[in-house]
């Protein structure tokens, strides 16, 4: 019996290995792709943006990507990054039933892969010498001649995977771009002319970003029509509109357009009349915009000669070299609680960076619905402009700076019915539509107005960076995804601001962010008492020193003996509480995660112990309590 029950136990034990490894194979393509995103704001679920993307595809797009996954190995960040990538890929292949057609290459060096990655615009990095080239993009195709390509997945841009990949698949559903009206008072486009330098300026990214979304059609300062083609219209400066320009805006916001308006108290950006040799004169030249009476006709009150200015939200500012950076009043960084979450075009903003920003608010009397989208803080109060002309000390902004204890708006939506801003009828050198001049809105206005056109600028949010030896603009701000949200909602597509706005994958340690911003306004306070205390020392021996007899004497007076041995008593005393505040800046970070890993190492092992003993226990005891009930029979057998 023996042997028998020993093989017999063996065969079981194999059945049940051969069963566990086919389940594992069946599972694996039976539930391949099923997973549970478990993170706190869903960072690997698809937004429902991407899905409605997917859904109404109507013809198939073809995808490429390009991976040297061994060349990546040799770098574990590329390598865990591009798993992340196909991953993503294949879950959009999956969902898009079968609209999406997904291909993985891995091009070999003097392939025909190789030149197809080259010829559709994918970017190779050479590794360096005697390696091979990198390929890490995405190019895609539709069943026209239309091409989109992602270069080269930067990294360091993961929080905007989705929304890159997302957008290449919508451009090539959408072989239509919208068109996007461009007119404005600043260098904008590439075909600017920098008086200073003699040469073109690059575009700022806002306009290139727009350029690779949008058809951008520039439209003149001194346009007298705005095409019935053009689907959004941005303006940017208004400032010197004839009546005739003005009177073509407002028949266009009339036919129900749609607007995107930057308007600025002290635009700085604006060089109207820069002269090189004289830049006092540019110092203190208006730079305000005067958009006329439209605002004022769309239910908007624009004040030009008042900035915001925010005590708990102003940046801090490096004016010269080897000074300390100060808080600049006008200058703003604003955060999640100054947007409006219930907005797709702010919803899921972080930051975005301002400069001599303006304030809005409703005309009295306005037909129109006014929504504020940017606010400032409470701790905010309007600067005359004039305290921005040669301001050479920031610092000084705090002068007699009083909030008000109101919240600003810097930003708003206005949508509803107008009237025309020329009841008289059109202007002299107007072009009159045809049909007639309209007096009221044939469809509903809808509009965007910003307070600022500074945040259009580079350096307000992007910082340029080297990979691989390519030049890549890096994004520390949502200047660029604020001002695209706008332009995709106003043009109709709200599906891609859903994606654009998911939270990012980084995950500050605030408690620690908390600690330390305590300690250093501490040690900035006592810092500032020692360079009073200094100051106020080397005053007392200047005046020690004019009042001494024999000025050509080097010997010491009793009186600046004694005021030299108590400042460096002082110095001594000051410097031991700098050191004090530092040490319990790292006293109180070490003792959290002290705290964290008694948590993690001991307290939640502990619980789990505790828990398991528990259950065993529980069920130790129920299985013992369970007994015949007396006089009840016993099974045959039981006695024996």
């Amino acid at each position: 019996m023996k042997p028998k029950r020993s093989t017999l136990g063996g065969g079981v034990l194999l059945a049940l290995a051969l069963l566990f490894i086919g389940l594992t194979i069946l599972f694996s393509y039976v539930f391949r792709g099923w997973r549970v995103d478990l993170t706190e704001n869903g960072l690997y679920t698809l937004a429902p943006g991407s899905e409605r993307i997917l859904e109404g595809l109507k013809e198939p797009v073809n995808l490429y990507f390009f991976y040297s996954e061994k060349a990546a190995n040799a770098l574990p960040e590329l390598k865990t990054y591009g798993t992340r990538v196909r991953e993503l890929l294949e879950e959009l292949a999956a969902r898009s039933d079968g609209k999406v057609r997904l291909s993985i290459i891995d091009p070999q060096p003097f392939s025909e892969d190789e030149d197809r990655a080259s010829e559709l615009g994918v970017q190779s990095v050479h590794m360096g010498p005697g390696g091979t080239n990198l390929y890490f993009g995405l190019a895609g195709t539709n069943s026209t001649d239309g091409r989109e390509v992602i270069g080269f997945f930067d990294p360091r841009k993961e929080e905007f995977l989705e929304y890159d990949v997302v957008k290449l698949i919508y451009s090539l559903s959408n072989a239509k771009k919208p068109v996007v009206g461009w007119m404005s008072s600043l260098p904008m486009s590439g075909m600017a002319f920098d008086p200073q330098t003699g040469q073109r300026r690059e575009p700022p990214m806002i306009y290139t970003q727009a350029e690779q979304l949008f058809n951008v059609r520039p439209v003149s300062m001194g346009a007298t029509t705005i095409d019935k083609d053009i689907d959004v219209l941005v303006v940017v400066h208004p400032k010197g509109l004839t009546p005739a320009t003005q009177f073509a805006l407002d028949q266009y916001a009339l036919r129900g357009g749609k607007i995107v308006m930057f308007v600025d108290p002290v635009a700085e950006s604006d060089t109207s009349g820069a002269d090189p040799q004289n830049p006092m004169a540019q110092m203190t030249a208006n730079k305000s915009s005067d958009p006329g009476p439209l605002l004022k006709a769309w239910g908007v009150d624009f004040n030009p000669r008042e900035v915001v200015g925010d005590g708990e939200l102003a940046l801090q500012v490096g004016m010269r070299q080897g000074e300390a950076p100060v808080r600049h009043l006008g200058i703003l960084g604003l955060n999640e609680s100054s947007f409006n979450s219930k907005d797709v075009v702010t919803a899921g903003l972080s930051s975005v960076n301002v400069s001599t920003i303006g304030s809005l608010r409703p005309s009295e009397g306005a037909k129109t619905k006014f929504e504020p989208l940017v606010q400032s803080s409470t701790s905010a109060g309007p600067l005359p402009t004039d305290r921005f002309n040669m301001l050479f000390d920031p610092s000084t902004l705090r002068d007699e700076f009083k909030p008000t204890g109101q919240r600003y708006t810097l930003a708003a939506r206005i949508t509803g019915n107008v009237s025309t801003a020329f009841p008289d009828g059109p202007p002299q050198g107007a072009t009159a539509p045809e049909g007639g001049a309209l007096k009221e809105s044939a469809k509903p206005l809808n509009l965007i107005v910003f307070a600022d056109t500074d945040l259009l600028m580079d350096y307000l949010w992007l910082r340029q960076q080297s990979l691989f030896g390519q030049r890549i603009a890096q994004a520390f701000a949502n200047n660029g995804d604020l001002v695209a949200n706008a332009l995709d909602n106003l043009a109709g597509s709200a599906d891609l601001i859903s994606v654009r706005g998911r939270a990012t994958f980084t995950r500050p340690f605030e408690r620690v962010e908390a600690l330390r911003r305590k300690a250093e306004d501490q040690f900035r306070a006592t810092e500032q008492k020692l360079e009073a205390e200094l100051r106020a020392t080397e005053d007392k021996l200047t005046q020690l020193e004019s009042q001494r007899n024999d000025q050509s004497s080097l010997i010491l007076t009793p009186e600046q003996q004694a005021e030299l041995e108590r400042f460096q008593r002082e110095k001594l005393r000051i410097r031991k509480e700098l050191r004090d505040v530092r040490l319990g800046l790292d006293q109180d970070i070490n003792r959290l995660g002290t705290t964290l890993k008694v948590i993690n190492i001991v307290v939640v092992p502990l619980l789990v112990a505790l828990a398991a003993m528990g259950i065993g226990y529980w069920r130790r005891r129920k299985r013992n309590g369970f007994t015949l009930p007396a006089g009840a029979p016993a099974e045959k057998g039981a006695e024996a």
